[in-house]
């Protein structure tokens, strides 16, 4: 850091940036000039330092730099020599700004795209469960249009989750049996959910 900056930055009285911040003080030249040596000297490697904090955004980068910067503007004691350099306290109180927005985007919930609140718009409350129920009905009816037989195979291989193999050791029929009454029960069960008006 350039002696001339340091001597300057030595000269500022603290209080000042408390009024800076609160309105009543207004932007001196001494002041301009901070922020124009702050932006020379350290703005262009503290942008690249953030970029790579960001994963490459550089309007998120843009952001954190000019950040830094006011809280710099703010903080003219960060600057006396006695605390070290300049901008391993920019490069810190950038790092800090970035993790606080990644924990703020955390603790945020998930945004939801367009289409997905259209969708919850369009619905009443229980739609869901409603649209469920009748369908459930309309299945059950469906199934006690089938014969025994058909209905039984269906039963233990869809409702059951048994495999055609324990379907046929349960009923007590051959392998071959199942699967051809597992066939004619789906075609039946098709045909029938088409008669209540429901596509399969």
């Amino acid at each position: 850091m350039p002696r001339s900056f340091r001597k300057r930055e030595q000269r500022v009285d603290p209080d000042r940036s408390a009024r800076r911040v609160s309105g009543r003080g207004t932007l001196s030249t001494a002041d301009e000039e901070l922020l124009r040596t702050l932006y020379a000297e350290h703005a262009g490697p503290l942008f690249h330092y953030v970029l790579r904090l960001t994963s490459g955004d550089r309007q998120w980068a843009e952001d954190v730099v000019q950040e830094t910067l006011l809280r710099a503007w703010q903080h003219p004691a960060a600057f006396e020599p006695a605390r070290g350099p300049a901008r391993a306290w920019l490069c810190t109180v950038a790092r800090h700004v970035v993790i606080d927005a990644h924990r703020a985007r955390r603790a945020r919930p998930a945004e939801v795209g367009g289409e997905a609140l259209e969708r919850a718009a369009e619905q009443t409350p229980g739609e869901d469960e409603i649209e469920q129920a009748l369908q459930s009905w309309a299945v059950a009816d469906a199934l006690r249009a089938l014969s025994p037989d058909h209905r039984a195979v269906l039963l233990e291989t869809y409702y059951r989750g048994r495999t055609m193999a324990e379907a046929a050791q349960v009923l007590g029929i051959p392998l071959g049996t199942v699967k051809s009454r597992t066939y004619y029960a789906l075609h039946a069960l098709r045909l029938a959910l088409q008669e209540r008006g429901m596509e399969p």
